[in-house]
């Protein structure tokens, strides 16, 4: 999408036959990665690797999310839990990395019942929102992004911001 590079994933691993090291899909993600080294990559799949949701972490998109940072992937999309959560940039093991780490978002609030988050939230957590619908707009520019949840008429819910591309 214009100068980014946008990755489709299926989390659903158990239905591919796997989404850990050497699977078919990981192969086929590594080899994408090496024929696209854009400056700017977004990826998105189902199930978060990190949640401070009902369903919990995803530890089977571990792997795939390595491969990510190490191509220097800046965001990663997901939705499973019924709410809506933002992530700082943090590394595969769920550290804080600004310089180099994968924002992630969870964007699970387009139309299922929402549910409730516990806390505490998961390290990293930096904005949730779990009792208001809605959907999250960005605009990708050659080497920065800016996002904005959009709440359902009538709601104030809100989270906005900014990131750049890893050189």
């Amino acid at each position: 999408m214009g100068t980014w590079h946008i990755i489709v994933l299926n989390s659903n691993c158990d239905q591919i036959g796997g989404c850990n090291s050497d699977s078919s899909q990981e192969q086929w993600l590594k080899n994408d990665l090496a024929a696209n080294p854009a400056l700017c990559t977004l990826a998105y799949w189902h199930h978060p690797l990190f949640s401070s949701g009902e369903h919990g972490n995803d530890p089977e998109m571990l792997d795939l999310w390595r491969d990510l940072y190490a191509a220097g992937v800046e965001l990663v999309l997901n939705g499973h839990d019924h709410n809506y959560e933002r992530f700082a940039p943090q590394n595969p093991e769920g550290g804080l990395d600004p310089e180099r780490g994968i924002r992630q978002i969870v964007v699970g609030t387009g139309g299922v019942k929402l549910r409730d988050v516990s806390k505490p939230y998961k390290p990293n957590s930096e904005v949730v929102i779990s009792h208001t619908y809605g959907v999250i707009k960005f605009d990708l520019q050659a080497t920065s992004y800016t996002w904005t949840f959009l709440p359902v008429a009538g709601k104030t819910a809100s989270d906005s911001g900014s990131g750049t591309c890893h050189p």
